[in-house]
């Protein structure tokens, strides 16, 4: 893969996608390091790893539920793009949540900074490329972490997610969230335990056994996903594999807007029913407690110039709740817990 600098890549966001760093260390020594975690190749639109040979083999067609279309989603806690199709994602589960299920699966982005290239070899590095695709994708992203407390590494977010998931998938869906609003918002280094313990109290897990499976079958499972990421062929991240009862399959790499997603589950299953959900702001919150404008505009379809007055008011009228930072809002209900 050819390495551009940040300068070329950053004027270039419309095709970037989170890479996986392809380096593993004591996770999956099939992984190597010679691309860039955090860049993206602007030929493909995403930021690919070294894999090879891609296969997308029958394991993609394992442990189907009664939903007609499965779809696994590799992403990683620090992945901005994966942020970036939040809004995508939560309207496709309210649009077609009944014919849907989602596999997420952690494709480790950052193992460490053992590298360098690609004009990204330390993590203040990172701070100003995220500032900029915070703009592009129109998702609040507070790049300053990567100079006040940088992570060291997105394997244990990662890890986490894996330990919630084994109590309930749901919670740990609402873990992921969590963990992801402190990072990108709050400036919070999520490799600490103190900030994954406090994500998982506000979630309702278990913290005893939560803890006790992040020291230990989390770290199996997390190796599973990374052993599987490697024989499906994911270059990057997200990566979303749809496939049906069949095996049949679509994949949609990278930040792709709303439609490309709904084509990809219609084109293997096209009598799915899209769901007419209620839009009005109450209904919202009440499945999603936490929305950006960008977020509450796609799932709203009130024009984006105009969602950020109307949830502005709504946090004058003492609805909601604003969070504010250098690069855009969030808006929380109040004295709800997730």
């Amino acid at each position: 893969m050819i390495i551009r600098t940040v300068t070329v890549l950053i004027t270039l966001l419309s095709f970037t996608a989170c890479q996986g760093q392809a380096k593993t260390k004591d996770m999956n020594n099939d992984i190597s390091k010679n691309s860039n975690p955090l860049l993206c190749d602007i030929k493909t639109g995403m930021c690919e790893t070294t894999y090879e040979n891609i296969n997308t083999s029958s394991k993609t067609n394992q442990q189907f539920s009664e939903k007609s279309v499965k779809l696994i989603y590799y992403t990683d806690p620090i992945c901005s793009s994966c942020w970036g199709i939040e809004p995508q994602l939560r309207k496709l589960k309210l649009e077609y949540g009944n014919a849907i299920e989602i596999d997420y699966r952690m494709g480790g982005l950052l193992p460490d900074w053992s590298y360098n290239s690609g004009g990204i070899g330390k993590p203040s590095d990172v701070a100003h490329h995220w500032d900029e695709v915070s703009v592009y994708y129109d998702m609040p992203i507070d790049g300053d972490v990567w100079l006040e407390d940088p992570l060291h590494s997105s394997y244990p977010p990662s890890i986490a997610f894996k330990a919630a998931q084994i109590q309930d998938n749901e919670k740990a869906i609402l873990f992921l969230r969590e963990i992801r609003e402190m990072v990108f918002l709050q400036k919070k280094n999520i490799t600490k335990w103190e900030y994954l313990e406090l994500a998982g109290k506000k979630v309702g897990l278990d913290i005893v056994k939560f803890k006790t499976d992040y020291e230990g079958k989390a770290k199996e499972l997390f190796a599973e996903d990374l052993r599987l990421a490697k024989e499906l062929g994911v270059r990057g991240f997200p990566t979303i594999f749809f496939t049906d009862t069949t095996g049949h399959k679509e994949i949609v790499y990278g930040s792709k807007p709303y439609n490309i997603f709904e084509n990809a589950l219609l084109k293997l299953f096209p009598m799915a029913s899209k769901a007419a959900y209620d839009k009005t702001w109450t209904s919202i919150f009440s499945k999603y407690h936490s929305l950006t404008a960008k977020e509450f505009s796609e799932l709203t379809g009130k024009p984006r110039n105009e969602c950020e007055k109307y949830l502005d008011d709504l946090t004058t009228d003492g609805e909601i709740e604003k969070l504010t930072t250098k690069n855009g809002a969030i808006w929380t209900l109040k004295n709800t817990s997730r």
